[in-house]
């Protein structure tokens, strides 16, 4: 058979990810800090976009209306743009109506009107009258662990050598006050013998607090008791055996450290009251505080109100009128089609943004709805609940729902929530009837823990049968696998912690 060349026409559909459209997914993942660097750094790039300050919230919408009706209007705007930019834009809009579904019989409108909501600027600014002032802006810092150390090296060594030495091993400390490096190492470095350093190590040891520069936990307490003059033998045997003091095996501990019950729980108690992190105390590192996203609040007829928290979603507005004036004064076909590239992202960032809160509302309302029983009586009428039904009932993709749901957070009466939460596996309910969410069992589990008592310590076998009477089926590896999952020891090492708790007590 013969080869020869020859041309086809095929028609064929395909997705076209433009980078407006990637980034319009991104947005959708972004926590509300994450997305106040965004807008922050957009609004450098383009001169046509706008921050609403609090103080302005008033005059917005009689604002927007004035720009809205100017010449300067989006029918204006499509006029001006070249054919290849308008085209671009009308694939834009198609792409984003795909990715995010607006469809306004999808879910049931309640709280105030979603553009009041989104469009609210965050809260943290002030303004010109001091409001806002923090008086912990201006405070001094407070010392961290080096600071701590660098002073006591000050005083506690002359020698110029040994205090160099100093420095180079407190440079080896973690954040829990552990010494991390090699003496021979820092020897070879600074041009000394190992026995030296070795020795300026043995007078670190003596700063405070008592504890700092051991190389692991058993020599951070011997540190410890030593400064307290409690550095006996039979301490001495139970730091050396922590790990049997981690699975409760006092038996054991008795027969090494040569001490009745009375004096071991005396020994336990000394453990328990020191510190096995000493250097976390001038820790510098602030924890964030988590912001809602959504607010649910009951309502006065028995529902739920659901509504954005206008802190996390920043509100830009896209200047028209500076638009229409830098338009009629450029000349040159670039800064044409500069403006009008500032134009179509303007535009495009206030689309997504919008687009981005009202998708969060509808994933928000519909979890509010499926998990209506646990926000009127707790976790123990916690629905499973997977993405795919909540997807299909707003009329969305399953990745949309997962994106929406990643670092966002719901602020209920029973708590704050990250929407993953209410996500949760299925666990079937014996002799039939409805399944009862994993969380829910996890939380039956503990509860079932705490209350047993020191002869009476229940076993994963006996859990796993209180459960079956409760109606739920469940097996004994997965009891084990959400006790473990919650830093439960197992019923062996509570009975033994239990019965020298009752004889602590006694």
């Amino acid at each position: 058979m013969a080869l020869s060349a020859k041309l086809q026409l095929r028609q064929s559909q395909s997705l076209v990810m433009t980078p407006q459209l990637m980034q319009s997914i991104k947005l959708l993942q972004f926590t509300h800090l994450e997305l106040e660097r965004f807008v922050e750094e957009e609004i450098e790039r383009n001169p046509l976009l706008e921050r609403v300050e609090p103080q302005e919230d008033a005059a917005t919408d009689q604002l927007q209306k004035e720009r809205d009706g100017d010449a300067a209007g989006e029918d204006w705007y499509e006029a001006a743009l070249p054919a290849s930019s308008q085209s671009m834009a009308d694939q834009l809009d198609t792409t984003l109506e795909n990715v995010f579904p607006d469809d306004p019989g999808a879910v049931q409108r309640v709280g105030p009107d979603l553009a009041a909501q989104w469009k609210s600027a965050p809260a943290g600014s002030s303004g010109g009258d001091g409001e806002g002032f923090d008086p912990d802006d201006i405070a001094a810092s407070k010392p961290g662990l080096r600071d701590h150390v660098g002073e006591q090296i000050a005083f506690a060594f002359v020698d110029p050598a040994a205090r160099l030495m100093a420095h180079e091993l407190a440079d080896c400390l973690d954040e829990a006050g552990y010494f991390r490096g090699e003496v021979e190492e820092i020897a070879e470095r600074l041009g000394t013998c190992p026995p030296e350093v070795e020795e300026v190590l043995q007078k670190c040891r003596s700063f405070d607090p008592p504890g700092l520069f051991a190389r692991d936990l058993k020599e951070c307490l011997a540190l410890q008791l030593q400064r307290n003059d409690r550095f006996d033998p039979a301490m001495r045997a139970l730091v050396d055996n922590l790990e049997l003091l981690a699975r409760r095996d006092f038996q054991s501990l008795k027969r090494l450290c040569r001490v009745d019950q009375e004096d071991l729980l005396d020994m336990l108690a000394e453990i328990r009251a020191l510190d096995p992190k000493p250097g976390l105390a001038f820790s510098t590192g602030t924890a964030d505080t988590i912001v809602a996203d959504v607010e649910v609040r009951a309502a006065s007829d028995g529902s739920w109100t659901v509504e954005l928290n206008p802190d996390t979603l920043p509100r830009v507005l896209v200047d028209q009128i500076y638009f229409a004036e830098v338009s009629r004064k450029a000349k040159a076909p670039g800064e044409r089609e500069f403006l009008a590239e500032c134009m179509q992202n303007a535009n495009w960032l206030t689309r997504s943004l919008d687009q981005r809160a009202k998708t969060i509302l509808k994933v928000a309302s519909e979890i509010v709805r499926q998990q209506d029983a646990f926000l009127l009586n707790g976790i123990r009428h916690l629905r499973p609940l997977n993405l795919r039904t909540v997807a299909e009932a707003i009329g969305m993709h399953e990745s949309t729902v997962s994106r929406v749901t990643s670092n966002k957070y719901m602020l209920t009466p029973r708590g704050v929530f990250e929407l993953k939460f209410f996500f949760t596996a299925s666990i079937p309910a014996a002799g039939g009837g409805d399944a009862h969410s994993s969380e829910a069992v996890r939380d039956r589990i503990r509860e079932m823990i705490e209350q047993e008592r020191a002869d009476d310590v229940l076993s994963d076998d006996a859990i796993v049968d209180l459960l079956k009477n409760e109606g739920v089926d469940i097996a004994r590896r997965t009891v084990a696998k959400y006790r473990e999952g919650m830093n439960i020891a197992s019923s062996v090492q509570r009975r033994r912690e239990k019965r020298a708790l009752v004889a602590v007590a006694r």
